[in-house]
């Protein structure tokens, strides 16, 4: 799969510049005219250095509409996200960005693709949308810049580091992906290179705005490439890692950009990280990730951080990682709904409930880490469809196991829902109120004999009993309430031996003498009628 623009062949400056301006030019100063340019969406997304204690400055997310010849117009991501309805999924790809009232009234109505479409396009998820997002599938080469500012002489790691970083070991990158994807990728030819001397110092690429500092990703990536263009062959590579030797705006960077490649104007998976970034693959695999095209995953506590779901590697890469003395913290898997995203998950492997199921199912959810799984890896629970497809809710279940190279500091074995909301955004499902700050609590993993009911009513699962490989989950409609004959009553105890402070899972299911028709739930996230007993938390 290509992800390069439409070939350019590089121009002198001033014939670029005139380009430039005959661009403009062409475009309105205002009026209430439509205006539609075409470009090479690129999405771009900074994520913080994470922190002992304490929170973390909230993630950062730009996008861009590269229009060719180093041309790039900044997009307001709000708008861009409900113009495109899945903004994410169009990463990297051409598309049409349509003005409501002109390029300079700046109000995005519609983004739409219009390169040569991808076989997913004709696929529509049971949701309404449509999968507009390229399956990532066979080699993808990456290629290892390492570039130090022109007044910063170190070189943190030596190149036989970053060269490393891609093998097949277990615990390397080349490794890490191809077991992430079920074998669907690889990183076969990827190769590093460097140290390159930048132009400037670190002062010209990072500038403090309003005391906020702010890094030019552009020109790093336009003058780190032509540092080493003479050396490294770009064609047949799909994405770019640069390395710098200090730090930049605080954040590490993934997403993608465009530059003059071998004589070639190219449009490249990228990431730029600070020291800090590539001591670690776990902080780098998230990178790769956003060059892969993946958005952040979230939790449901409701603030600004996004890195406070430890069950995908697309949030919080760091917490309940695996660590290797050389490669630092490794990369958890990403969530099914992203390897979805991307294609790697096999329609054997899917299973898909509609909104208006009345069966009951029972069924082997093996865990999301199994390369050769047998049974079903992931349930999608349709929601009521809403007049605009991409805001109407889909569940996603999983299960997960601690186990292997990156999965084994797990914050336990359960079966994990994502929310798939927001135009394309999944959060992880807790059915604590309020919700954890970190969704590695016992609402968030859903345990045998527990329960739980979609937001809509539509849905209701049981985790019956673990595995040796998974769980079996029972889902059906949601169970009615019978005030005759009287129903055995549900109710939360403790068994003999629980701590003093159990965690809200411990609960076990007695009959109880007739009382009044109520039904007393062990469901998660369902409040209790009166007179129940309800466990402490």
């Amino acid at each position: 799969m290509s992800l390069r623009a439409p070939a350019r062949r590089c121009a002198p400056s001033a014939l670029r510049l005139a380009g430039m301006l005959l661009v403009l030019a062409s475009l309105p100063a205002g009026g209430a005219a439509q205006q539609i340019v075409q470009g090479v969406l690129q999405l771009q997304w900074g994520d913080a250095r994470p922190v002992a204690a304490g929170e973390r400055p909230a993630p950062r997310f730009e996008a861009w509409l590269d229009v060719g010849s180093g041309i790039r117009l900044p997009l307001d991501t709000a708008q861009s996200r409900r113009a495109a309805g899945d903004l994410h999924a169009l990463a990297h790809r051409r598309v049409a960005v349509s003005y409501a009232t002109g390029l300079h009234g700046g109000l995005i109505d519609a983004i739409v693709p219009v390169d040569a479409p991808f076989p997913r396009d004709a696929v529509r998820h049971v949701s309404g949308r449509v999968l507009a997002a390229a399956a990532v599938q066979g080699s993808t080469r990456w290629v290892t810049l390492m570039c130090r500012f022109a007044d910063v002489v170190a070189e943190p790691k030596p190149h036989a580091f970053f060269q490393q970083q891609y093998g097949a070991e277990p615990g390397q990158l080349g490794h890490y992906w191809s077991e992430a994807s079920y074998g669907r990728i690889d990183l076969a030819g990827s190769t590093a290179h460097g140290w390159y001397a930048l132009p400037r110092v670190r002062a010209a690429y990072v500038t403090t705005v309003n005391g906020v500092a702010r890094v030019d990703l552009n020109a790093l990536f336009a003058e780190c490439t032509a540092r080493a263009d003479a050396e490294v062959d770009f064609n047949g590579v799909q994405g770019i890692n640069l390395m710098f030797n200090a730090e930049l705006d605080g954040r590490a960077w993934g997403g993608g950009a465009c530059a003059d490649l071998d004589g070639v104007y190219r449009c490249m998976r990228t990431t730029w990280s600070p020291p800090w970034a590539f001591a670690s693959l776990a902080g780098l695999a998230h990178e790769m990730g956003h060059g892969y095209g993946l958005p952040h995953s979230d939790n449901t506590d409701g603030d600004a951080d996004t890195h406070d779901n430890p069950w995908d590697v697309m949030s919080d890469a760091w917490r309940h990682a695996t660590h290797d003395p050389v490669y630092g913290l490794l990369p958890k898997h990403p969530s099914m709904v992203q390897r979805d995203r991307l294609g790697w998950v096999s329609p054997a492997r899917k299973r898909v409930l509609p909104m208006d199921n009345q069966q009951v199912h029972e069924i082997h959810l093996d865990a999301a880490g199994l390369h050769n799984a047998d049974g079903v890896q992931m349930i999608v629970l349709e929601g009521v469809p809403q007049p605009d497809p991409y805001r109407t809710v889909v569940h996603v279940v999983e299960a997960r196991r601690r186990g292997g190279h990156y999965e084994a500091a797990l914050a336990g074995d359960a079966v994990i829902i994502h929310g798939l909301q927001d135009y394309g955004i999944a959060r992880s499902v807790d059915a604590d109120v309020p919700a954890a700050d970190l969704a590695a609590n016992e609402g968030s993993m859903f345990k045998p004999g527990e329960a739980w009911s979609t937001p809509d009513g539509r849905h209701h699962l049981q985790v019956l009993s673990a595995t040796s490989t998974g769980f079996i989950v029972r889902i059906g409609p949601r169970p009615r309430l019978m005030s005759a004959p009287m129903p055995a009553r549900e109710r939360s105890v403790l068994p003999a031996s629980a701590p003093a402070t159990p965690s809200s899972t411990q609960r076990l299911r007695l009959p109880m003498p007739a009382l009044p028709p109520r039904i007393c739930s062990a469901e998660k996230g369902v409040a209790r009628p009166r007179p129940c007993l309800r466990q402490a938390r």
